[in-house]
């Protein structure tokens, strides 16, 4: 008999409370890839997106500024598949995180390309460029307040020509609505 999973039980309940479904999946012979979290307004997306991974069973890593790793809120987040990132300097984060694929059997690392909350004008191109050095998919995943849905779209895996794979990025995220509407931006990338 298959034991059940705690959290998987425990976040399924949550997520249905609240009204929301999981559409898509990381196709199964997919065993590393970079996932973008889409679109990111609201530290609520964090818990909604972590819900739907422990259902789905899907292990994560997930970059979150350091200083959000102080305290006992630090441990958990840690314990959750949290990666301490330093904003404030330059620190080669995309070929650290690249390497990390290269040395990982099974790797699914969340980013959020806005790299905030705020509006942005522009999303950053990390995620991009490590998919790219480890030679990887990009997952599309997202969340859409309006449908009240979290999950995963299309696989890209990057070309190297970052404008032609950001349009069908952009393509894919045009008619999913952010908690906060007003903060989230698709506009063409610099």
């Amino acid at each position: 008999m298959r034991k059940t999973n705690p959290m998987r039980s425990f976040s399924r309940f949550i997520l249905s409370l609240f009204g929301w479904h999981i559409k898509g999946s990381i196709p199964a012979n997919i065993r590393k890839c970079v996932i973008i979290a889409a679109p990111h307004t609201s530290n609520i997306d964090f818990v909604i997106g972590r819900l739907a991974y422990y259902v789905l069973g899907v292990p994560v890593k997930f970059l979150i500024k350091k200083e959000s790793f102080k305290g006992p809120i630090g441990w958990l987040l840690k314990k959750m598949g949290g990666i301490p990132v330093d904003r404030s300097r330059s620190n080669n984060l995309v070929d650290q995180i690249a390497h990390l694929f290269t040395t990982a059997d099974q790797l699914n690392v969340v980013i959020t390309p806005e790299g905030t909350r705020k509006l942005v004008k522009t999303w950053k191109k990390g995620y991009y460029y490590i998919a790219l050095k480890a030679n990887i998919p990009i997952v599309l995943g997202f969340l859409d307040y309006k449908r009240k849905e979290t999950g995963f779209g299309p696989l890209l895996y990057p070309t190297g020509d970052y404008e032609k794979d950001f349009q069908k990025i952009k393509a894919f995220y045009e008619d999913k609505t952010a908690r906060f509407p007003e903060k989230f931006n698709l506009s063409p990338v610099h």
